[in-house]
């Protein structure tokens, strides 16, 4: 019963704190006393939540009244969901129109605790009741966008990103070497294959998506049955690497 009611209690703590955020967020700034009126908790209560959040830079104190108000870690929490918003919406009518040429689902997908996490998906003229991937996370090393999203980064980082090289497959990469060396594969490419990594019977093939500072900010990728993708591939890659080049501008990249 103790585990149950401190688990009511964690959950109680953060939905307090979750309204001191509301409140700040609507009077602009508030003292401790007034935060621990609207709460309805003692003050010493009102204290540790606004400390927690202090800590985190989600509040800050203004030095000269000595109230509260909105941190700039907030911005950047809002900033992530933001450039997530910006990527789909510059992304959107080059990936319609990638899926009307190659008749394959096209996905757009960023890196998230580990996965990639798909936020955006158009299904071509040739998906039959083709799955939606928005909003799952889906492993690193077994996908051709995960792939590219590892290529991003740094060499010593790949493999504690990635996780556990779970098997999904017999073709699916669990191996530290192998799964650098495909990372080292597509840095060399531009692109990523992923056969039957995921599911039998399923090709992927992925390009990277970079920012203005050329750093690879998402993956575009082009799936579909592996018995019509992977004979295809030679077509697709160029089509999808134009794509992904395209979105990769808008967001200010100028490379080549």
């Amino acid at each position: 019963m103790a585990r149950v009611d401190g688990t009511l209690t964690t959950v109680q703590s953060v939905d307090r704190a979750i309204t001191v955020l509301e409140i700040l967020a609507r009077a602009g700034e508030a003292g401790v006393t007034e935060i621990a009126a609207e709460l309805g908790v003692h003050k010493s209560t009102a204290f540790r939540l606004v400390a927690a959040l202090e800590n985190r830079g989600l509040v800050e104190q203004n030095s000269e009244r000595g109230k509260y108000r909105l941190g700039v870690g907030i911005i950047r929490l809002a900033g992530a969901t933001t450039a997530r918003l910006d990527l789909v919406q510059e992304s959107r009518e080059i990936i319609r129109q990638l899926a009307a040429q190659t008749g394959e689902t096209v996905n757009l997908a960023v890196l998230s605790d580990g996965a990639a996490l798909y936020v955006d998906q158009v299904a071509g003229s040739s998906s039959l009741q083709s799955h939606n991937w928005v909003g799952q996370r889906i492993p690193l090393h077994a996908t051709s966008n995960g792939k590219v999203l590892l290529s991003g980064l740094p060499d010593q980082e790949i493999l504690a990103i990635a996780g556990q090289l779970r098997s999904f497959t017999p073709s699916t990469i669990t191996s530290g070497r192998r799964l650098r060396a495909a990372v080292a594969d597509v840095r060399e490419k531009g692109y990523a294959v992923a056969v039957d990594e995921l599911e039998l019977g399923l090709t992927a093939i992925a390009a990277p998506i970079r920012n203005a500072s050329g750093d690879v900010r998402a993956s575009m990728s082009v799936s579909g049955p592996t018995f019509r993708l992977n004979r295809s591939t030679v077509d697709v890659v160029p089509v999808l690497t134009a794509a992904a080049s395209a979105v990769s501008q808008r967001l200010g990249w100028r490379g080549a």
